[in-house]
C-alpha cells in the first residue's frame, strides 16, 4: 500500500485516470490519503478524511510513508480559516483555500501566517461558518469559495466546525437523527432533497425562521417549507423535501 499527501492548492479528483474525465470532488492542500492503484500518470487514492475515492494525477501530490499518513491519521486537523491565505517557502508563495489542512506545514517546508481553527464548535457556529461560502458559484465536485457544490458545501462547513461529514449528499443522509416535522429543527441542521426516483440528490443547512443556505447556481439563501426549497426570485419551488437531519 503507497500513501500521499496534496502539496498543491486544489487538486482535482476525477472519476476515471482521464484530464477530461467528470470532477467528482478536490483534494484540498494538506489532505492525506491511500493510492490503491497506480498507473503510469494516474493514481486511484482514498481520502482518508471521508474515505472518498477517485483519480489523481501523480504529478499532484506527495508520496509519504505508512508512519507518516498514520501519524497524520492520529492528529487533530489544523484548517486554514481565511476565505483565500497563502503558503510561502525559501522561493515562491502559493494561495490555499479555507479548509485547506496545515498539519503537514513542516513536512513540506512551509510557513503560514493566516488565521486557523483546530476545534470543535458549537453548533450555533455552523451559520456563522457558512455565509464565509455565501455567493461562491456552483461547481459539480467542487469545495472551495471559487466554486462548490451542495454536499461540499455542508461538509466543509462542518469540517471547519470540528464535525465530518461524508463526500455526497446520499452518503450524507445516511449520518445523525431524522426529525419527524420541520418544526423540530434547528439552525445547523440538514435537509435533503430527493427526486422523481426517490433518490438523495440535494442537500442545505437549516437557517431561522424557515430559511435555508445551499449551493443552487450559487451558494444563497432561500425559504423553505414542508414542500421544499422555495426560491423567492422565481416564486417556485426548486428542491422536494425529503428529510432533515440532526448531526450534531
Amino acid at each position: 500500500m503507497q500513501y500521499g499527501i496534496c502539496n498543491l492548492s486544489i487538486v482535482p479528483l476525477r472519476a476515471e485516470p482521464s484530464d477530461t474525465s467528470e470532477l467528482v470532488s478536490q483534494v484540498l492542500y494538506g489532505e492525506h490519503f491511500k493510492v490503491l492503484e497506480q498507473r503510469k500518470k494516474w493514481s486511484k487514492i482514498r481520502i482518508a478524511f471521508d474515505k472518498y475515492e477517485g483519480w489523481i494525477d501523480n504529478k499532484q501530490y506527495l508520496e509519504v510513508t505508512e508512519d507518516i499518513y498514520k501519524e497524520s491519521d492520529k492528529e487533530d486537523l489544523i484548517l486554514s480559516a481565511d476565505l483565500v491565505e497563502f503558503i510561502t517557502d525559501d522561493s515562491h508563495l502559493m494561495p490555499i483555500p479555507i479548509g485547506a489542512v496545515l498539519n503537514p506545514l513542516s513536512l513540506f517546508a512551509h510557513q503560514h501566517d493566516g488565521n486557523t481553527v483546530s476545534k470543535i464548535f458549537p453548533k450555533e457556529n455552523i451559520i456563522k461558518t457558512s455565509y464565509m461560502y455565501l455567493g461562491a458559484p456552483y461547481l459539480w465536485g467542487g469545495k472551495t469559495p471559487f466554486g462548490i457544490d451542495c454536499s461540499g458545501f455542508t461538509q466543509m462547513v462542518y469540517k471547519l466546525n470540528g464535525y465530518k461529514l461524508l463526500r455526497d449528499a446520499s452518503q450524507q443522509a445516511t449520518q445523525g437523527e431524522a426529525l419527524s416535522f420541520i418544526e423540530e429543527s434547528e439552525p445547523g441542521d440538514l435537509a435533503f432533497f430527493d427526486n422523481e426516483e426517490g433518490s438523495i440528490i440535494h442537500v442545505g443547512i437549516i437557517m431561522e425562521d424557515n430559511y435555508i443556505i445551499h449551493a443552487h447556481g450559487k451558494v444563497r439563501i432561500d425559504r423553505i417549507d414542508h414542500s421544499g426549497i422555495f426560491n423567492v426570485e422565481t416564486q417556485r419551488h426548486t428542491h422536494r423535501l425529503r428529510v432533515i437531519k440532526k448531526i450534531i
